[in-house]
């Protein structure tokens, strides 16, 4: 299984946080979002890394450093994360997962996407009873019996179920299926679509199963006040459930096999209690 990080975008939405770098640079806690990302999947036992880079590649790819495998979109200002992945298309036959650089997610996140049973899988953030409906920006997913059944910025918000967190895996038979859908889509001219508009396609004709995230901390960042939530509160809860985890001295794969182990006593739904975040690893 093969990592591919998509930083090839500016994040000029960011309004100068970034200091007028590629939003893959955002530090929080004194770490770029691009490196966490790095450290997450070869934690998790993936050496095989990719990253899709555009803007100020140069720089992205000195954060990144040696044992990264480049793919450069130089036409990121025209583009958008679809046309990025389906750049990569070449390394991405043995399997792989996908992570938008602008996530800032609790690693236990990402082994439970990868220990899942499904081949086809991304995260998902469910929609609590008491949470405020979805607006415009967030990647709004339909999901029945398990599987995703739509995605769309522009769904309906009371249709949705949760919203998508920018992190999905496709095994070696979906991958060469998606491959195939973002070759149809990108000779129709959907250069500017997001990569959950291939994926959407891909789910009506395939299963792509919804994880759940079960509470656990993360955050997209694409405004100041993303930024500024992600530090104030994200990332401590993060690193509060990594400080619980001190004098451990597991591996990544052992991580995920115990993931694994426990997830049948995990509930699958999106929970928010802080509570839960010092156990759940």
């Amino acid at each position: 299984m093969r990592g591919v990080i998509l930083a090839a975008g500016r994040g000029s939405r960011l309004n100068g946080i970034a200091n007028d770098s590629p939003k893959c640079l955002v530090e929080a806690g004194g770490v770029t979002l691009i490196e966490r990302q790095i450290q997450a999947l070869r934690n998790a036992g993936i050496d095989d890394i990719s990253v899709v880079v555009g803007c100020q590649a140069d720089q992205v790819r000195r954060a990144c450093g040696h044992g990264i495998t480049y793919v450069e979109n130089t036409q990121y200002g025209q583009t958008n994360s679809m046309y990025s992945l389906w750049m990569s298309r070449p390394l991405l036959y043995e399997g792989f997962v996908v992570l938008n650089c602008d996530v800032l997610f609790h690693s236990a996140l990402l082994d439970d996407l990868l220990t899942a049973r499904h081949e086809n899988a991304l995260l998902l953030a469910y929609r609590e009873a008491d949470q405020p409906v979805f607006g415009d920006e967030e990647m709004k997913v339909k999901v029945r019996c398990g599987r995703v059944t739509d995605m769309s910025k522009a769904m309906d918000p009371a249709e949705a179920d949760g919203e998508n967190l920018g992190i999905v895996k496709f095994g070696a038979e979906g991958a060469a299926v998606l491959v195939e859908i973002m070759d149809r889509l990108i000779d129709a001219g959907g250069v500017r679509d997001w990569a959950p508009r291939a994926f959407a396609e891909f789910a009506k004709t395939h299963p792509l199963h919804a994880i759940g995230t079960r509470g656990l901390p993360w955050i997209e960042i694409d405004f100041p006040e993303d930024y500024e939530r992600a530090v104030r509160e994200v990332l401590p809860l993060i690193e509060a459930n990594q400080a619980s985890q001190a004098g451990r001295s597991w591996d990544g794969r052992t991580e995920r096999r115990v993931a694994s182990e426990r997830r049948g006593a995990i509930p699958s739904r999106h929970q928010t209690d802080p509570a839960l975040f010092a156990d759940a690893s």
